[in-house]
């Protein structure tokens, strides 16, 4: 573990020995993915990406006591926090698209947690879309930290789940784009990067992949912005016709890329 992310080391660690102590035999594994595995995590601006395996459906509990363990962590972690996932292997291989999920856990969902645990136990249940794409980056990129090899307990991500999946996340991109300029820039890139070439990328990478790959040069330019601005902070230099323009053209090219595949 180099960089940045060897400071979250002994959290990281302490994760695994307390999900050991937690769910016993029912533990199958603990898995980092996301920034931490693709080269770009920062501490200012990452979260700690774990997913982990039962090959049980977790009890009451089970799921109090595992989500109080996650939410002493996540005390150590950085500003983002941990966003992690606990699912059965029976819904890993072979994959089950929407994914069921026994318990999640962000940092956005803190308040409610530490309002009403009950209810927030009530909630944290059911089908996430989200875990398509992470399970993708997972099998290409991510890491056991403790538990089978990833290769043994997850299986592939058939592409039009894993296309659904990361269309969730950009479909409103003319919308969200002037919010969250950053993400939804980069974020466009890389799916783009992926219909166009199979390519699973971070959104650093994605944004270095468009700028090689655009052909318009005030579109060019709103990405080195938003790659500035994720690697250094800086501001994002962006009209709101330009923000429009660039979500609109980019959706365009990837539905033409993704032809008959997107649902």
């Amino acid at each position: 573990m180099t960089g940045e992310l060897a400071r979250y080391e002994e959290l990281l660690e302490a994760f695994v020995a307390q999900s050991r102590d937690v769910l016993g035999e029912k533990l199958t594994g603990v898995y980092l993915h996301g920034s931490a595995v693709m080269g770009c995590f920062s501490a200012a601006r990452s979260d700690l990406d774990l997913l982990v395996v039962v090959k049980a459906p977790m009890t009451e509990e089970e799921r109090r006591a595992y989500l109080d363990m996650v939410v002493r962590l996540n005390r150590q972690a950085p500003p983002k926090g941990i966003e992690m996932s606990v699912v059965r292997s029976d819904v890993c291989s072979p994959f089950v698209y929407p994914t069921p999920f026994e318990l999640h856990f962000s940092i956005a969902h803190l308040p409610l947690y530490e309002a009403d645990p009950a209810r927030y136990l009530e909630i944290m249940r059911g089908t996430d879309r989200d875990l398509a794409a992470h399970i993708t980056i997972l099998r290409q990129r991510g890491r056991a930290l403790w538990g089978r090899p990833v290769a043994e307990v997850f299986s592939e991500v058939p592409p039009e789940d894993y296309l659904d999946s990361i269309w969730a996340d950009i479909g409103g991109a003319e919308a969200d784009i002037a919010g969250e300029p950053v993400y939804v820039v980069l974020n466009l890139c890389r799916v783009l990067a992926w219909c166009r070439d199979g390519l699973v990328l971070s959104k650093e990478e994605g944004g270095r992949w468009a700028l090689d790959h655009l052909t318009d040069a005030a579109h060019r330019a709103l990405v080195a912005s938003a790659l500035a601005a994720y690697e250094r902070g800086t501001p994002v230099t962006m009209t709101e016709a330009l923000g429009k323009d660039f979500a609109r053209t980019m959706l365009a090219q990837i539905r033409a890329a993704a032809g008959d595949a997107l649902r």
